[in-house]
């Protein structure tokens, strides 16, 4: 068998041999996706890394038909269960190796080696990769010939067939790393989505049967009427809601309302003017509204002065 796998190398017509076989089979070649684990690597890198390994996947076996269909034809004694056995065990082994440029690939966009460092890694790799390869296929053609056609598989003199194999795997290892290394660069060039921003904040107005959305910066004040709450707001209207002015200011808090009178809350981020009306008490001017600031709550005139400082801050700064 030994001769008719040189001669089937060598296109003489009647050719049946192991070496024919593995020729074919071990030249197909192409990319599988990473784990994920390693380099850091992102969803958008797995996403990528994935349609690598399945086109990968779809040109191995297309290549082992044609390698299969090939012997048949031309070594038609061989039958279709050896080509089979030979092209099968070869690409299932290829599909798994193909982890070894995966990862060789994640290593080479994410850290991106001096050429010192990546030329032994590579030939570390690639030894590797054809080793796997090699030693895997062979197993399991032997495996499969004595279980199938209770004959012996031979894979013939180790210091002359893996350096056959070799030059085979050198060129699936780099076919392998361009495409993986192609599917991550997409993924790096692919444009970010950009956060939208986020929805202005709002408050919900039970006014009687109806219920008013608002946004937060829309209400200038809030003022106490008996059991309800009057909503003061920029466009004029001023809808009540059946609640208390402590509870209503503590949902506003967060949103810069302060408490400045028994009766007022006002928005500290629309304030226009704050006017002193002596012994200590003030006036709020938001626009066109007034509001009452009593000299019991320093805590609002303190919050009052520091955002009207912050905005002649920024008034300053954009001058």
């Amino acid at each position: 068998m030994k001769n008719d796998a040189k001669d089937l190398r060598r296109g003489v017509a009647d050719r049946q041999a192991p070496r024919d076989q593995r020729t074919l089979a071990g030249t197909t070649g192409k990319p599988m996706g990473a784990t994920g684990a390693l380099f850091g690597i992102t969803g958008e890198d797995r996403l990528w890394m994935g349609r690598a390994w399945l086109l990968g996947v779809a040109l191995v076996w297309a290549i082992a038909l044609v390698n299969v269909l090939t012997i048949q034809h031309d070594a038609p004694r061989l039958g279709l269960v050896r080509p089979a056995i030979w092209e099968t065990s070869s690409t299932l082994v290829t599909i798994f190796v193909f982890l070894i440029p995966g990862a060789m690939a994640l290593w080479m966009v994410k850290r991106r080696p001096r050429w010192w460092r990546a030329a032994p890694a590579h030939l570390i790799a690639v030894l590797l990769y054809s080793a796997l390869h090699v030693a895997s296929f062979v197993a399991i053609r032997k495996l499969c010939h004595s279980a199938l056609l209770h004959e012996r598989y031979v894979f013939g003199p180790l210091s002359t067939e893996f350096p056959y194999e070799f030059r085979k795997d050198m060129m699936s290892y780099a076919l392998a790393m361009i495409i993986f290394w192609l599917a991550l660069q997409r993924s790096a060039h692919k444009p970010r989505e950009l956060p939208l921003p986020a929805a202005p904040p709002t408050f919900d107005i039970q006014d009687g049967a109806r219920r008013l959305r608002v946004p937060v910066a829309e209400i200038l004040a809030v003022r106490s009427a008996g059991n309800y709450v009057e909503f003061v707001l920029a466009d004029g209207r001023r809808p009540l809601m059946r609640a208390s002015l402590a509870a209503v200011l503590g949902d506003l808090a967060p949103h810069g309302f302060v408490r400045c009178h028994k009766s007022w809350g006002v928005n500290t981020t629309r304030m226009t003017a704050l006017r002193s009306e002596g012994s200590g008490d003030y006036a709020v001017e938001l626009g066109a509204v007034t509001a009452p600031l009593s000299r019991r709550f320093p805590e609002a005139l303190a919050a009052l002065r520091k955002d009207g400082a912050s905005a002649k801050s920024s008034t300053a700064g954009a001058i």
